[in-house]
């Protein structure tokens, strides 16, 4: 076997990586980069569910009672799809309000409530004592079995000076107090312990992988054989359902476990406090149930494993997964399996001093000092410091007790009974807890009854069986029942007997609790402040944003007051620094003289809500403020009338952005309709100039033809110009008239039967001259035939004519126009190489009068209507046309749909030059 020494120097090593890593998390945290607020490392973090409960307990657990082992860990596998629904609102909540600790929560909800808070911290301190001191119990004997290899020796029997468990547990004591203590402020995020302990859950998962392994596939030939080894030994019942598997056990331990992973302090340590995000609930809804599955696979294995191993022998089922890597003389691979061991009870140890000692500090302690005159002066100037000490000394007193209840109680049991008797003491909070998220009526009464009755049966049913062994009760209470009363067995009250003691326990006290907590609720009503609370626990997502001014508070208070409380517990930069995000926050201006606000006062609480708690906080605010009693009545109806103005202003905002749109609708008309008035203007004048032009050479030539006699070669050559001049007026206003028909619909279309090549043939014919005189290389590309379609012929022609004409206008030293058929359309397109359409003006080009806008000296070529002409040609059609830049050439092109087809031959080519 390994020496002490080794073992205590990989012990204390593992420690000192603890030590590095939390380190090294705060110091990048403080720089700017915070390894806690990854999604994964918040999951791995939640895997401090798994404590030596899971590491060693599980095994013992499914060696008993077979498959029932899941049930711990199939609990928070089904509800962790719920998180979203649950945990994000309780970490909204928690976020909004400063809650820092379960008690925290169910006491902030209730109306603040010193006592409730009290109670909740005191039935903590005893459902959870019992759980630390059975990781104590797993630390020590998982020691003394590496150290001595004896399986059968009872660590606990050693004096505590003689006993190493007894200097780990003050070690990680101060541990604890390094990382966990270092902020007054207890929701401040402790980055350093989440990534040592997402460390430990990825170390405690690998080592306990790695002893499965060697166990399954090296003292035993995969899982056939160990099944098969387990059944010819009679343990197939341990392995295999059956109809005597009791489905109420199955169904209740499911349910606490459900309510374990969410209601344990250290559960709500690591999920509601130290969240950086609630969207990394995203990842962990998945990343944490497979985490479960993987830990788990090599249970039943290790367990049947050591049960073939060790027939015969008084050997602990808990200790299998460290007996069988010693049996075979793999003493690394032991000390690697202690580690991890090490690793899973350590986790929960460090995670749930800091829960216990933020809850007795805040709820317990603060509130006697607060409450006293004496002790409020004398502590009044370090009430900061002394939060801190509180929380030191707590721990290691939290430490000291459960490791004196392992030493007395806890190491005569197993270590899975010890951690389920806590875990249906955490169950007690539930009805509170998801009563107060989700029920408005959910009353301060009806919570403390409810804990209270729930936790005496608690007591009753599973914790005076533990004394009866540990000597402290007679056999006879078992037996006969308290006071001689057979109804009132810890284990079978009323008479009712078939589940086992922990189901039991469960169902009688979370019957008695959810009963007094929804009777009572019923019964009596609410005071102002339950009721605020409710109304904002429920609605938190609707007034996370408003918190303070949603909070009732009617009273006087001054700022001196308020920032002298403040900077006593955050510092004077602190308070400054907050008082100011304040002011940003609300708009207003802080002054000194006068009254402030509610609103500051709620805000001043939430503040030291962070660092000493609600129910202390609010003992603190109340001891420098005047507040006033202000009834249900009061609260209703400031309420109603917020939810009125809240109402009114989202109408308001509604009708604004109705207006700003519509305001901006008209907007956008009335610039079209100044740009159409400008176009317009511009039109008017461009026409002008187009027929004043004409006009002067009619009338110049008129008049030389009548004042002078010129020979007949020069009266024709006038007369010639005559009539040109004449046919540009008439098809100037043919334009503006076919512009005007068709504007108001007036325009008819000749529609017939019409051989689409002979048009476009004809139309081409009528410019090749022009593209002659120019030296532009003209090409013809049509993709068919014979193609016929009913349009009207002309107006066809003159849309292809205006595409050529204006094409020739432009090019350089290229024109083209292809026609083919295309999904069902005939389409064609007119290219040139000219400069092309401005890529800005390309929306605008067949608009009406475009050509004519921002004209200067420069006469624009043609009236600008050729292409709005065109366009409209086209759409009453059915087509469309457009224009666009390809391979450097200016393509303008339409479609129109065949609707009337007599013949579509295959694909020719006829190019003409």
């Amino acid at each position: 076997m390994l020496s002490n020494g080794i073992i205590i120097a990989f012990t204390f090593g593992y420690l000192a990586l603890l030590f590095a890593i939390a380190w090294f998390s705060e110091r990048s945290s403080e720089r700017g980069k915070s390894y806690a607020s990854n999604p994964y490392v918040y999951a791995l973090s939640l895997a401090v569910y798994c404590t030596a409960w899971t590491y060693y307990g599980s095994v013992g657990y499914a060696a008993t009672n077979g498959l029932e082992f899941l049930t711990i860990y199939i609990g928070p596998s089904l509800i962790a799809p719920l998180w979203w629904l649950v945990m994000r609102k309780m970490i909204r909540v928690s976020k909004v309000q400063r809650i820092s600790s379960i008690a925290d929560f169910i006491s902030s909800r209730y109306g603040k409530s010193v006592s409730l808070g009290g109670i909740v911290t005191v039935f903590c301190l005893l459902g959870i004592l019992p759980y630390i001191s059975i990781q104590i119990k797993a630390i020590a004997s998982s020691f003394e079995i590496l150290a001595t290899g004896d399986f059968r020796m009872n660590a606990n029997l050693l004096p505590f000076y003689a006993d190493t468990a007894f200097y780990l547990a003050l070690g990680l004591a101060l541990f604890t107090i390094l990382f966990g203590t270092r902020d007054v402020e207890a929701t401040a995020r402790h980055d350093g312990l989440v990534t040592a302990i997402a460390f430990e859950s990825i170390f405690k998962l690998l080592a306990f992988l790695v002893v499965g392994v060697f166990v399954t596939y090296l003292v035993y030939d995969g899982f056939e054989d160990i099944f098969n080894q387990a059944s010819l030994r009679g343990l197939d019942h341990l392995f295999v359902f059956s109809d005597e598997v009791a489905s109420t056990d199955w169904f209740w331990m499911s349910i606490l476990s459900m309510m374990a992973v969410l209601f344990l302090p250290r559960q709500f340590q690591v999920s509601v406090v130290e969240n950086h995000d609630e969207k990394h609930l995203d990842k962990a809804m998945w990343l944490f149930p497979l985490y479960l599955l993987i830990i788990n696979i090599f249970v039943l294995p290790i367990a049947l494993g050591g049960l073939v191993h060790f027939e015969g022998e008084a050997v602990d089922a808990d200790t299998f997964v460290l007996a069988l890597p010693i049996t075979y003389d793999q003493g690394w691979l032991a000390l690697g399996v202690y580690l991890g061991g090490f690793s899973a009870a350590t986790g929960m140890i460090i995670v749930s001093t800091i829960a216990l000692s933020m809850m007795v500090s805040n709820n317990l302690v603060l509130p006697v000092i607060l409450s006293n005159e004496k002790l409020k002066t004398n502590y009044q100037q370090r009430l900061g410091d002394t939060v801190i000490w509180i929380r030191r000394i707590t721990i290691f007193l939290i430490v000291l007790a459960a490791y004196w209840y392992y030493k007395e109680v806890s190491g005569r049991f197993s270590i899975v009974s010890i951690g389920l008797i806590s875990f249906v003491a955490t169950a007690q909070f539930s009805p509170a807890i998801i009563g107060g998220l989700f029920w408005k009526r959910g009353s301060k009464i009806g919570a403390t009854v409810g804990i209270i009755s729930g936790f005496l049966v608690w007591f009753f049913t599973l914790v005076t069986p533990t004394m009866v062994t540990a000597g402290y009760l007679t056999p006879t209470f078992l037996t006969e029942g308290l006071w001689g009363i057979s109804a009132l067995k810890p284990y079978s009250l009323l008479g009712m007997e078939g589940m086992s003691p922990i189901s039991h326990g469960l169902f009688f006290s979370l019957t008695v609790n959810s009963f007094a907590y929804v009777f009572l609720s019923l019964l009596l009503p609410q005071s102002s402040k339950e009721h605020n609370q409710a109304v904002v626990f429920v609605d938190i997502f609707k007034y996370s944003t408003t918190l303070d001014s949603s909070i009732i508070w009617k009273g006087q208070a001054y700022l001196p007051d308020l920032k002298a409380l403040l900077v006593n517990f955050l510092g004077q930069a602190k308070t400054d620094e907050a008082l100011q995000e304040f002011e940003e926050l609300t708009g207003s201006s802080l002054e000194i003289k006068g009254t402030v606000n509610s609103e500051l006062v709620n805000y001043s609480e939430r503040l030291l809500s962070g660092v000493i708690g609600t129910a202390s906080a609010r003992i603190m605010v109340a001891s420098v403020v005047k507040e006033e009693e202000i009834s249900m009545e009061e609260v209703l109806g400031i309420l109603r009338e917020t939810q009125e103005l809240k109402f009114l202003n989202l109408q308001l905002k509604q009708k604004s952005k109705e207006l700003t749109k519509a305001s901006n609708k008209l907007q956008k008309l009335n610039e079209t309709l100044r740009l159409n008035d400008m176009l317009k203007d511009e039109f008017i004048s461009t026409v002008t100039h187009e027929m004043k032009t004409p006009l002067t050479s009619i009338r110049a030539f008129s008049e030389i033809l009548l004042d002078e006699d010129l020979p007949e070669e020069d009266k024709k050559k006038f007369l010639d110009i005559i009539i040109q001049e004449t046919g540009r007026m008439t098809r100037l206003i043919d334009q503006v008239l076919d512009l005007e028909r068709f504007d108001s619909g007036r325009q008819k279309l000749n529609l017939e039967p019409t051989d689409i090549k002979i048009l476009l043939l004809q139309a081409c014919d009528s410019l090749l001259q022009v593209f002659k005189e120019k030296n532009i290389e003209f090409k013809m590309g049509l993709q068919f035939d014979t193609l016929e379609l009913t349009v009207d012929e002309d107006r066809i022609k003159q849309v292809v004519l205006n595409l050529l004409s204006n094409a020739s206008k432009f090019a350089k030293s290229v024109t083209m126009i292809t026609a083919k058929v295309e999904e069902g359309n005939l389409l064609v397109e007119v290219l040139d190489d000219g400069k092309g359409v401005p890529v800005e003006e390309v929306p605008y080009i067949f608009d009406k009068f475009f050509q004519a806008k921002n004209q200067t000296s420069k006469k624009p070529i043609g009236s600008g209507l050729g292409l709005a002409i065109s366009k409209k040609i086209i759409e009453y059609h059915g087509g469309i046309i457009g224009v666009e830049r390809r391979n450097g050439l200016t393509c303008f092109h339409f479609s129109l749909p065949i609707l009337q087809v007599t013949q579509v031959q295959p694909e020719t080519q006829q190019m003409y030059e």
